[in-house]
């Protein structure tokens, strides 16, 4: 963590010091860094050259606590900015505005004299974009090249206008299944759960011989075993499905690759629990996609990489191909840093269980008190997530151009 006291200098200053810092980043980062290419809308293959240490039983060791959050504070937004099109990366002049913004962040946190915690500093973002070249990327999502989700299929997209949950406006909620698993704290769904949402951006990687464990700071743990290519891509039956999938990992290289298929199948239409999915994209998402209506068929498959690109990095690569719900598969990045010094708290989703009981008891509520004519002006607040409310602040604002789609879409036209 790095000290927050210094002195004031003139704005002109700042902006030519922090450029030359941009610069210098750019030119001399550390071995294996992804450092931005000429052409800013190209993306170079990622680092393999770094070499970690091994188990005592010979695999690559990734263990530890890996925090994710410095991209979600940063606003690198999982669905990139339109104003950027088709960059993968921010311009030096970009990037100093980046680090002005984290220097700010990080002078809003003061000493902690609380008694609670002996640990004196700030939240330490500034230290991670100067250092972090993943700091200059525009979005999570690379592929494709727009930093979009694809539209999705007619199909897709009428399931997805049709679903129900808690944050859909104007929805009346009678029960379970009107509410989506993450409104429920079953799960934030698959691959939604390892990308930045709103807080606890963290996980912890355990291994041991034949098998990685991934232990998410919210709402869940994957347990996979690592075999041999063929018998990765050897699934369980179709009619056995899991939130998180049947998962299994293989090496290539210095590469973890795991294979994911039999995620839990459904939409957010039906009555029938058993035939609810958990969105793969969720509004809660730094940059996400509203609603947590995004359906999920059985032809839903994923792709993960894992590297690590220094001694404390890794590069986190999912592609993600569901050709029933979208046109076409995406591809996202994720730097994981790692800090054994994070801590892990117990993450209560609903203390005492009434959330849901709550909502439901408010909806009957408003509705028996329209039907006598009273709250006619009364909104649930939920139009706020059918557009996008994550900004990226550096980003460029496209010029003469309508705000981008809150949603993929079989067509173009937003809501």
């Amino acid at each position: 963590m790095t000290s927050k006291s210094h002195r004031r200098k003139s704005p002109l200053l700042s902006r030519c010091s922090l450029a030359l810092v941009a610069w210098a980043i750019a030119a001399s980062g550390p071995a294996g860094a992804q450092k931005p290419p000429a052409d800013l809308t190209s993306l170079p293959p990622v680092p393999t050259d770094y070499t970690p240490k091994k188990t005592a039983w010979g695999d690559w060791d990734f263990s530890g606590k890996w925090p994710y959050d410095f991209a979600a504070q940063a606003r690198i937004l999982f669905q990139r900015s339109p104003g950027y099109g088709d960059r993968a990366w921010i311009t030096p002049e970009e990037h100093a505005k980046r680090v002005e913004n984290a220097k700010k962040a990080d002078a809003a946190y003061d000493p902690e004299k609380t008694g609670i915690s002996t640990q004196v500093g700030t939240v330490g973002m500034g230290k991670w974009i100067n250092e972090s070249d993943f700091s200059w990327r525009t979005s999570l999502i690379v592929s494709p090249r727009n930093g979009q989700l694809p539209p999705m299929t007619p199909k897709g997209q009428e399931l997805f206008e049709k679903g129900r949950s808690g944050w859909v406006p104007g929805q009346a909620w009678d029960g379970p299944a009107d509410f989506d698993t993450w409104d429920r704290c079953i799960t934030r769904g698959f691959p939604a759960s390892m990308f930045p949402n709103r807080y606890n951006n963290a996980l912890e990687v355990y291994q041991s011989p034949g098998f990685i464990v991934i232990k998410l700071e919210m709402l869940g743990t994957r347990v996979i075993p690592i075999v041999d290519k063929v018998r990765a891509l050897q699934h369980l039956p179709a009619s056995v499905e899991a939130w998180f999938g049947d998962s299994r990992a293989y090496w290539e290289g210095k590469t973890l690759v795991i294979d994911t298929t039999n995620i839990k199948s459904g939409d957010a239409v039906s009555h029938d629990l058993s035939g609810r999915n958990a969105a793969p994209v969720i509004v809660t998402m730094v940059g996400g996609a509203p609603r947590n209506t995004i359906p999920t068929s059985k032809k839903a498959h994923a792709v993960e990489r894992i590297t690590m690109t220094g001694r404390d990095t890794i590069l986190y690569q999912i592609t993600y191909d569901d050709p029933e719900v979208f046109t076409a598969p995406w591809t996202a990045q994720l730097e994981w840093t790692r800090d054994n010094k994070y801590e892990f708290y117990e993450y209560a989703c609903h203390e005492g269980n009434v959330q849901l009981r709550n909502y439901v008891s408010a909806s009957r509520a408003v509705r028996a008190a329209r039907a006598k004519g009273e709250l006619a002006n009364f909104s649930d607040g939920n139009e706020r997530f059918t557009r996008p409310f994550d900004v990226d602040p550096v980003a460029p604002k496209p010029a003469g151009a309508a705000p981008a789609p809150s949603a993929p879409a079989a067509t173009q036209t937003s809501k």
